[in-house]
């Protein structure tokens, strides 16, 4: 299969091409639903259409907690059919689809109570082992344990000696959200999807009562395009009540956003060496491993402020901080969190007030002839949702098409990856790199390192590490720009790579050389340059200044006090 590349020119050649010709399917909305059902749609055959109005992930599904996992808390609620589902998902994700980017993680799981506890959990933690096995796709990760008191602080020695009596160490999986979707993206455009971020949909196109396109704008040129499509797939998530009142149709539900914010702190902070789930008083906090990182999270509080910059208070980091200092022997202060960063979870609005009861669960519309609504969910299960999605778009088609085929559609990059993962040593060796660095970038790229590589041999330099942020190699940047739709500085500093979250400056002082690095790839003279540079840092300052606010409203007002680089 051949890699696609979705730089400056390919975006403008696939907004022209979309232009040109009636697709069968326009999804709009490039969050993992929106790109797995691109993925879906094109490899059943139907010519397909993918537009974002800002950045791929650059909403909800680059603000996760990075987990791909069942939902263990979900088997407390007996939905019994969502964690099959998502532990089927995860078993896939591991073993076949993205093995190079989705990794298994441990959790232990302290236990304050003597007896009842470690049955009541233990026989949770059971029963999900168990579903995972039963789904055929359960065999890539170690089934639980029961830990003594002794043994648990062995493993996680950061843990208050009361804050326990024993515990339980059982295995998910996690992934970088923002990267995967841009190689969901990728692998679409591969199969033949036309692709374009800042292009936003400002309105649909109609024949009577059906919707038969859309108009897009593109936001970086100012032009506009009648995009025409027999159906147009609408998976734009918490946007989901924006999108359809655009043809006055708010729909048969309701989203509602549910705010969740993680801290990232440096691993140094916790001595452990397992991940860690609390039980509070509303959800479950997680620690999560992070690389040289742990990430903390999350919160669950309803927010119906600006959905494209949510705000982290101060409040909220104290909330996390206070939860997580409960069961630390060394407790954390505000001087060890590095990145904060906030996201929202499209929810479907249900009977109650409380956005952590609000569903789960994904539905499917068609409220018009020729437009299909897609919402809710989780990231883990965003195939399902893809799947879904497409098959109801078929039924507005008047073709045969073929069924479903992504269970068996591997991501980009994953193909031939585990034997360059054994040939790690002899690849560091030929490109002159340490083998960590090679490493580092086939977990991120898997077979698509060769692609790394030749820029580094074509251009030595790249082989450096960014200035400011060593975990990252100068080569990333570039291809960032080059091969992964990267359009801004903001882009690459924050969900290309983690440079946003990962450092105490915030990339403030990567920025410049980053931004030098993308300027050949992208056609920026200096002027621009400069102006990346400073919106940046206007960004970093007005989150650090959200974050000092005491609550939603103050921390929003704060936020939005730096525009983007793009108005939309």
């Amino acid at each position: 299969m051949r890699t696609a590349t979705l730089g400056p020119a390919q975006r403008a050649e696939a907004l022209a091409r979309m232009a040109e010709r009636e697709l069968d399917v326009l999804v709009v909305g490039a969050g993992v639903v929106g790109a797995g059902t691109a993925l879906d749609a094109v490899t059943r055959g139907l010519s397909t259409g993918l537009v974002e109005a800002r950045d791929w992930a650059s909403g909800t599904s680059s603000r996760s907690s990075k987990l791909i996992h069942g939902g263990l808390r979900y088997l407390e609620m007996l939905d019994f059919a969502l964690v099959r589902e998502a532990l089927k998902e995860r078993g896939l994700l591991l073993g076949r689809l993205a093995p190079h980017l989705v990794k298994p993680v441990p959790f232990l799981y302290p236990l304050q109570h003597k007896g009842w506890e470690r049955f009541y959990a233990g026989s949770g933690v059971a029963l999900y082992d168990a579903m995972s096995l039963s789904s055929g796709h359960g065999r890539g990760l170690p089934v639980h344990r029961h830990l003594s008191r002794r043994r648990a602080l062995r493993v996680a020695p950061a843990l208050r000696k009361d804050a326990l009596v024993g515990a339980l160490q059982y295995y998910d999986a996690q992934m970088d959200d923002a990267r995967y979707v841009a190689t969901l993206v990728r692998t679409a455009a591969a199969y033949g999807t036309h692709c374009a971020n800042r292009a936003r949909v400002v309105g649909f196109l109609r024949e009577g009562e059906r919707v038969v396109g859309a108009t897009v704008r593109d936001v970086e040129g100012g032009g506009e395009y009648e995009i025409r499509a027999k159906q147009v797939v609408n998976a734009t998530g918490v946007w989901t009540d924006d999108t359809q009142a655009l043809i006055g149709e708010r729909g048969q539900f309701h989203v509602r956003a549910s705010k969740g914010i993680h801290l990232v702190v440096p691993k140094d902070r916790i001595h452990s060496s397992t991940g860690l789930i609390l039980r509070t008083e509303k959800s479950v906090l997680f620690v999560i491993p992070w690389g040289r990182h742990w990430i903390i999270g999350t919160t669950d509080t309803d927010w119906d402020l600006d959905k494209a910059h949510p705000a982290a208070s101060s409040a909220d980091i104290d909330y996390l901080l206070e939860h997580v200092n409960s069961v630390l022997a060394v407790p954390l202060t505000r001087d060890d969190v590095q990145g904060v960063y906030a996201g929202l979870r499209p929810l479907l609005a249900g009977e109650s007030d409380a956005t952590s009861k609000l569903s789960r669960e994904h539905t499917v519309a068609h409220p018009v002839p020729g437009l299909v609504v897609v919402a809710g969910g989780k990231y883990t299960t965003y195939r399902v949702m893809a799947k879904d999605a497409v098959d109801e778009a078929v039924h507005g088609l008047d073709q045969r098409v073929a069924e479903c085929v992504t269970e068996d559609v591997p991501l980009v990059g994953a193909e031939g990856y585990h034997a360059l993962w054994n040939a790690r040593a002899r690849i560091a060796g030929r490109a002159g790199l340490h083998v960590v660095r090679v490493e580092h970038l086939l977990n991120r790229y898997g077979s698509l390192t060769e692609e790394l590589l030749d820029l580094i041999a074509a251009d030595p330099g790249l082989a450096r590490p960014v200035t400011g942020a060593e975990d990252y190699l100068r080569a990333e940047i570039v291809y960032a720009a080059s091969h992964e739709g990267a359009r801004h500085l903001d882009d690459v500093l924050t969900r290309r790579t983690r440079i946003s979250i990962e450092t105490f400056d915030r990339g403030t002082g990567s920025a410049r050389e980053c931004a030098e690095l993308m300027a050949p790839v992208l056609g920026w003279d200096k002027q621009q340059i400069e102006k990346e540079v400073e919106h940046y840092d206007k960004r970093v300052q007005a989150e650090r200044e959200s974050q000092r606010q005491p609550d939603d409203q103050t921390a929003d007002a704060a936020r939005l006090g730096a525009p983007d680089i793009v108005p939309l």
